[in-house]
């Protein structure tokens, strides 16, 4: 069943994306995104994604709301230092160690981080569990101690939304 769902979803998502590409909310085009969805998923198979555990709401809302404040804190910020004088930030590629079990959260938690404006994960180092980040504005250790405390509190929210300890198995155990 849940396997149905995820296939459902995808097809779901994959017409979202043809429809908005074609700019037209019509019946013709959100039938050919189906079909073209369905045609894609059943051609291009992408290999099976472990996932286990269970998904808390309570987390999940926090780590949205937060996701959202950074990101329109980080878009004045960024904004600021493309207009202010003087000469531009110094930039710089950050080392963060992740204690992120699954790599389905380890994807999440490095697309969250590019997302908000400022930084942009260049590398994730799946064995080690550490994301390569590029960020702009590590010209001061309060910037820099800003930027991981911001990556600590997403993998925290991750971890409580998605991946707790009583609840996580590694793949292949108690399948």
């Amino acid at each position: 069943m849940r396997a149905l769902a995820l296939r459902m979803f995808a097809v779901a998502a994959l017409a979202t994306v043809w429809v908005l590409l074609w700019g037209r909310f019509t019946i013709p085009n959100i039938l050919t995104g189906i079909v073209v969805a369905t045609v894609i998923l059943v051609l291009l198979p992408m290999p099976p994604v472990p996932v286990q555990g269970r998904v808390h709401l309570v987390p999940l809302v926090k780590l949205l709301g937060m996701f959202t404040w950074y990101l329109l804190e980080s878009s004045i910020q960024l904004m600021w230092l493309a207009v202010r004088p003087g000469p531009p930030p110094l930039t710089g590629v950050l080392r963060v160690p992740l204690t992120i079990k699954s790599d389905l959260v380890l994807v999440l938690a490095a697309n969250i981080t590019t997302l908000i404006p400022g930084s942009m994960v260049l590398e994730i180092d799946q064995v080690r569990r550490i994301l390569y980040c590029h960020v702009i504005d590590v010209g001061s250790a309060r910037v820099v101690e800003r930027f991981f405390q911001q990556v600590a509190q997403v993998e925290r929210l991750l971890i409580d939304a998605f991946e707790r300890d009583d609840e996580w198995l590694p793949a292949g155990v108690g399948a």
